[in-house]
């Protein structure tokens, strides 16, 4: 039995793990989902004040409140940001971190630093019209490589637009010595191009590394195979 915090990515929710929850429960682990800060059904808590700090503490405190140990910390997109933070802070809780097509952190950058053109994207989005220029407009789930009808509809009206200091905020990795020794993974979504040169940053580093050949969004479009090499992964 293993301990699974799985984090989700920019605009989703704990909802998005919705297909892969009964299929690691079943096999007897034990489960987490926390959606971040002004997400999912938190969305009624978005705020300016909402960055990249926020959510490392929302995650830092499920561990604390579930008192949860030898923890397989498994981040999307960008909450690879989130559980590298996690694991800079409490090093201690976790037994390994799982990248699903996630940013891999870098000490004092941040989203907009490390994927280049990504800032100039998202001012395009920003929703000015709305008075609301800290929020970034949700991409729709095609983007994502999602595309069955039903999928799609389950998802729309659950996307959230993303707070714009989730991406200009600095993660600071200032533990690396010890980070260096929580073994870790990258799950690369291969039909998803956005984040291929993370992948190869990880097989570069001589990380474990593992393929679905699908697109970003692997736990809503193919749960069953994402569930297969997470359970691979807790026995290492």
């Amino acid at each position: 039995m293993a301990n699974f915090v799985l984090v989700h990515g920019s605009c989703h929710g704990g909802w998005c793990w919705k297909k892969v929850t009964p299929l690691l429960s079943n096999n007897g682990n034990l489960v987490y989902t926390p959606t971040l800060t002004g997400l999912g059904e938190r969305s009624h808590l978005v705020s300016r004040e909402i960055g990249l700090d926020t959510h490392i503490h929302d995650i830092i405190q499920v561990q604390d409140y579930e008192d949860l140990n030898e923890i397989v910390l498994v981040g999307h997109s960008y909450a690879g940001l989130v559980i590298g933070g996690v694991a800079d802070r409490v090093p201690r809780r976790i037994s390994h971190l799982v990248y699903l097509d996630g940013y891999i952190p870098e000490d004092n950058k941040s989203a907009f630093d490390i994927v280049s053109g990504l800032e100039t994207v998202y001012k395009r989005r920003v929703l000015k019209e709305k008075g609301r220029e800290w929020l970034v407009a949700s991409y729709e789930p095609e983007v994502w490589g999602v595309t069955d009808p039903t999928d799609i509809k389950w998802m729309k009206p659950r996307l959230s637009p993303m707070p714009w200091h989730t991406h200009d905020q600095a993660v600071r990795i200032t533990n690396s010595e010890v980070m260096n020794n929580i073994p870790k993974s990258y799950i690369s979504c291969t039909e998803y191009e956005d984040f291929h040169f993370m992948a190869q940053r990880a097989r570069s580093a001589g990380w474990d590394y593992h393929e679905l050949k699908t697109g970003h969004d692997a736990m809503i479009t193919v749960p069953d195979k994402l569930v297969q090499i997470l359970e691979k992964l807790s026995t290492k």
